[in-house]
């Protein structure tokens, strides 16, 4: 019989139903739900103890990557231009914030409310608007190469960031280092770093009545005395396979890997707690919102709370090619603006802002110009990001677009920059380097800078 959480050791290949308008089909790929992270004078050893205080600080901290697949319309959220022409401007009046002078869609109210808690780049700025390449691009840092076919290959050209932060820093505790919920994006795992810096992912919705981790929640419930029984008798019927294992039997070592993560996790205290999102107050739960996208970052704080490293809240539809008024204005903006702004001050109230840094965009942002079915279409030349916590000093504008948010007006950054100011916020070397399976090194942030109007 296959131990508890077997089915998720497997690899397969999943289409998920929605696509988008550009007809990649979002595909899923390597599952593994249980795997799967001062005086006067400075003597040199005050520096250096300082030094390392300084980066043993940044590596205590989390990453939430809150991604609206599909584009966020910042033009209509964050960067309005009341000023520009009907058929630029849109539908939507700004309010003000409790940042003089800075103002926010009408339709995120409690969102102003929180300003002071994040910062906004309107000049962020890449080369593609088109789904596949746009998502590569900001989950990893990285402009994907010739032959990038949008995703649909079992494995990413590039690891995404929580892939990078797995493997470089590793796990704390018996929680793993990085999770993807509901599911994974197919940029958002680990590439060439291989199985140990695969997420572990949560493929139920955590806004439904019956949410459970799948083949994770039952075995908790089995005393872990039971379960080192049944791992004994596992590696008995097993002896064979490991007898014939040989050094190319990579798939096999993989699942050794799994298995071995599933049983701490199954038989960790931390890991119960981590993954009970039930016992969250009733009156919280509201106040991020019922829903996919309110539960989603609820269950992104306990679990960097328990010690993970990056959650990536993979979020759809944002892509409102029809209707983008009534769409933003009916379904998508209520619920961010509660999950958002609820998220920022939960965290803050619990002392674990600085500690946590969160990173909200989309692929792309959308077109300047409204099309002739009331929406806006796929725009990489100019959108805004926002970032939080973590270091960043919130309340902060940084750069500006043109007067219809066409372009970067100046201080242009991109997914490059945005990579090194992370892995910089979060104790790593933007210059540092990992390795392939055949030992081609590989920088993990490709030639960015450090956005320091952020820091």
């Amino acid at each position: 019989m296959a131990p508890p959480g077997a089915r998720q050791f497997n690899t397969f290949m999943a289409k998920i139903n929605s696509t988008f308008c550009d007809g990649y089909a979002r595909r899923d790929f390597l599952r593994i739900g249980a795997a799967g992270v001062l005086g006067t004078q400075l003597s040199l050893a005050g520096l250096l103890s300082g030094s390392a205080r300084a980066a043993s600080a940044a590596k205590d901290k989390s990453l939430i990557y809150i991604f609206l697949k599909g584009g966020l319309s910042t033009i209509d959220t964050f960067d309005l231009k009341p000023d520009a022409p009907i058929e630029v401007r849109g539908d939507f009046k700004g309010i003000p914030t409790n940042i003089p002078g800075v103002h926010v869609c009408e339709h995120l109210p409690r969102v102003a409310r929180v300003m002071d808690k994040f910062s906004q780049i309107r000049s962020f700025t890449h080369r593609s608007s088109d789904h596949g390449p746009a998502d590569h691009y900001m989950l990893t840092g990285f402009f994907p190469s010739a032959g990038f076919n949008g995703g649909l290959k079992p494995n990413n050209q590039h690891p995404a960031f929580g892939s990078v932060l797995a493997q470089k820093l590793g796990p704390r505790g018996s929680v793993p280092p990085y999770v993807c919920l509901p599911g994974m994006h197919p940029s958002g795992s680990s590439a060439y770093l291989g199985a140990a810096a695969v997420p572990f992912v949560i493929e139920n919705d955590p806004s439904a009545p019956n949410f459970t981790v799948p083949d994770l929640a039952p075995p908790m419930l089995i005393e872990s005395n039971r379960l080192a029984a049944r791992r004994e008798l596992l590696a008995q019927v097993d002896r064979y396979q490991k007898a014939a294992e040989t050094a190319a039997n990579a798939g096999a070592r993989n699942v050794s890997v799994f298995s071995q993560r599933a049983f701490d996790l199954m038989t960790s205290p931390d890991a119960k707690r981590a993954f009970d999102l039930a016992s969250e107050p009733d009156k919280l739960r509201d106040d991020y919102g019922r829903n996919t996208l309110g539960q989603s970052c609820l269950f992104a704080r306990r679990l960097v709370e328990s010690g993970v490293r990056c959650v990536t809240i993979d979020h759809a539809n944002w892509d409102t090619h029809d209707g983008n008024f009534n769409t933003l204005k009916g379904a998508l903006l209520p619920k961010l603006d509660a999950a958002m702004s609820t998220l920022f001050r939960d965290l803050s109230e619990r002392g674990m802002l600085d500690n946590t840094l969160v990173l909200i965009s989309g692929e792309f942002g959308r077109t300047p110009k409204i099309n002739k079915n009331a929406g806006r279409d796929h725009w990489g030349p100019c959108f805004t990001v926002l970032m939080g916590g973590g270091g960043v000093q919130g309340g902060r504008v940084i750069g500006a677009s043109d007067k219809w948010a066409a372009q970067p007006a100046h201080t242009p950054y991109g997914p490059e920059d945005m990579a090194a100011t992370l892995y910089h916020l979060l104790g790593l070397d933007p210059q540092d380097e990992m390795h392939t399976a055949e030992g081609r090194p590989m920088m993990i942030a490709n030639s960015g800078r450090v956005m320091k109007e952020l820091l």
